[in-house]
């Protein structure tokens, strides 16, 4: 797994206004359809609806929300750079600003699970962060988040 396939450079953004989780992945929803021709209604609603099991802020300002749905062949991810932290109800109680959302398909499985762990691994990469924070441009971050360092720390 590498994060060329799994990360399509048009959705990654900077976002420098999320007031609350629920905007949070009306955006993430906003970009699923325009990239990837999802339905908006349902991704978010599927993101929600996993949400509602746990959060899934991860910790030191990482979420990594994600859920499965009907209709896609592959995982498909999102990536925001939050301008502002937002109170996400991670696990660690911080705010977040580094956000990865992962869609896969229903009967994904194994794919799924890998895709989780491989974004996980990454974003628990302090330097890979440090410079994801330092950086607003969507160039820059597809870059960070695909260049070697950040698919060896998968």
């Amino acid at each position: 797994m590498d994060m060329i396939t799994l990360l399509n450079p048009k959705a990654v953004r900077f976002l420098s206004s999320a007031t609350s989780k629920k905007r949070l992945f009306q955006s993430i929803g906003d970009v699923a359809k325009s990239v990837y021709g999802l339905d908006q209604e349902t991704a978010i609603s599927a993101l929600q609806e996993r949400e509602s099991l746990g959060p899934t802020g991860v910790g030191h300002g990482v979420a990594v929300p994600h859920a499965r749905l009907d209709g896609i062949d592959s995982v498909l991810g999102v990536f925001f750079r939050l301008e502002k932290p937002l109170d996400y109800g991670s696990v660690d109680k911080s705010p977040v600003d580094l956000v990865f959302a992962l869609f896969a398909p229903r009967e994904a499985g194994v794919e799924h699970l890998k895709a989780l762990a491989f974004i996980s691994r990454t974003l628990r990469n302090p330097h890979i962060c440090e410079k994801l924070r330092a950086n607003d441009d969507p160039a820059k971050l597809h870059a960070i988040l695909s260049a070697p360092e950040a698919n060896k720390a998968a």
